[in-house]
């Protein structure tokens, strides 16, 4: 694998929206594979719990990775967050020389207080639409704009956002979600249940993922009412919307979030796999992680009509498409009668066989290397204007 030590990249100082100890999803596996040879600093979003003094807590993942928590007194004025927030970047990097540095976004909001440091790469890791999420903020769109312009290398998390993106940057390109295959194929062979679902009698229909405003609960609602002999087990976090909204049906399982390492298990008792997706503003850009490490685990799977799920998994025949639950029963019913899927994972196994986050990172890393080459480049051809 090619290695970040021959290109003068060290540090990346990542900006997310997300936390690292939440799901774990595309910025986790990406940089963990980049900290193999740079050291990462993940930067999260305040929490406003200070009491005398705001302050950055750094704590390890793994030997290269270090999650950077602001700690904020509340603060009502978000002007005022991001002066702080610059201020405590400004400690963080007091003496540092910029020249060996990447900032990586995945937030547009932090440029709002980053912008005033000059790294050596910048780089925008789109990973979805984050302006058409709820409760997003009004200037991300504003933000977004002014990042582009400023960055050096753009990445989508799918082809659909690459499209919509593509006239916005020179140098776009399109990376959708990958697999981990040698994780998620243990599903195959499992044999010990997890205790929580041991004792759900199947049929067992499952989902694990954020519960939030793209999940499709009238769909659940729908086939838990229509087949009450079916266990529909959800896995996940419930965010941004009210757990009183849910579906409370004896046949439905809420077990919670799970550890990343604990998913193939219970996989492994899972007869058929949902991405159960509204189709609003929110998802018209998103990329499931998930399609992947279902079909890895290999159990069969259905989904609404999520355009990077269509294309190329449905397309390829790899993934059931229905946009209502009367379609979902009834391939759902197919699949609880096909005794043989023998080919159908053949299928499955052909389509990834090249794919994989490490060919990710080392794909997005070919990439960033050239940028780094055209500005060294640029870099001596302005200064040669001077002798």
């Amino acid at each position: 694998m090619e290695s970040l030590t021959e290109i003068p990249l060290k540090h990346i100082l990542c900006f997310s929206h997300l936390r690292w100890d939440f799901v774990f999803q595309r910025p986790q596996h990406l940089l963990s594979r980049f900290a193999s040879n740079a050291i990462v600093y993940f930067f999260e979003e305040p929490v406003f719990d200070a009491l005398n003094e705001n302050y950055l807590s750094i704590s390890k993942r793994g030997k290269r990775v270090n999650v950077i928590v602001p700690h904020l007194k509340e603060e009502i004025d978000p002007q005022a967050v991001n002066a702080t927030l610059t201020t405590l970047l400004d400690k963080f990097l007091l003496d540092v020389k910029m020249d060996d540095w990447a900032f990586w976004y995945y937030t547009p909001m932090a440029y709002a207080f980053t912008n005033k440091f000059k790294p050596k790469l910048i780089i925008y890791d789109c990973m979805d639409e984050l302006s058409a999420f709820k409760f997003a903020p009004v200037e991300l769109v504003s933000l977004e704009k002014i990042l582009m312009e400023k960055a050096d290398i753009v990445f989508t998390g799918g082809h659909s956002l690459y499209a919509a993106k593509k006239q916005l940057h020179p140098t776009i390109f399109p990376f959708p979600s990958s697999i981990d295959k040698e994780h998620f194929t243990k599903a195959r062979s499992q044999k010990i249940q997890p205790d929580d679902q041991i004792d759900i009698a199947g049929p067992r229909i499952g989902f694990f993922g954020v519960i939030d405003e793209r999940f499709d609960i009238e769909l659940i609602r729908n086939i838990a009412n229509e087949r009450p002999d079916w266990q529909i087990i959800l896995i996940g976090p419930v965010v941004k919307i009210s757990e009183d909204i849910l579906p409370q049906n004896s046949n439905i399982h809420y077990l919670g979030q799970k550890l990343y390492n604990e998913l193939p298990a219970y996989l492994s008792g899972w007869d058929v796999a949902l991405i159960p997706f509204e189709l609003n503003e929110s998802t018209r850009y998103i990329s499931p992680t998930k399609t992947l490490e279902y079909l890895a685990a290999g159990v069969p799977v259905v989904s609404t009509p999520i355009y990077d799920v269509i294309n190329p998994y449905g397309t390829n025949n790899l993934v059931h498409i229905s946009g209502n639950s009367h379609g979902f029963i009834k391939i759902i019913e197919s699949e609880l009668n096909n005794p043989d899927k023998g080919e159908w994972l053949r299928k499955v196994d052909e389509f990834m066989k090249d794919l994989s986050w490490d060919n990710t990172y080392v794909n997005m890393l070919t990439q960033i290397k050239k940028v780094l080459q055209n500005k060294n480049s640029t870099s001596l051809m302005d200064n040669s204007a001077y002798v």
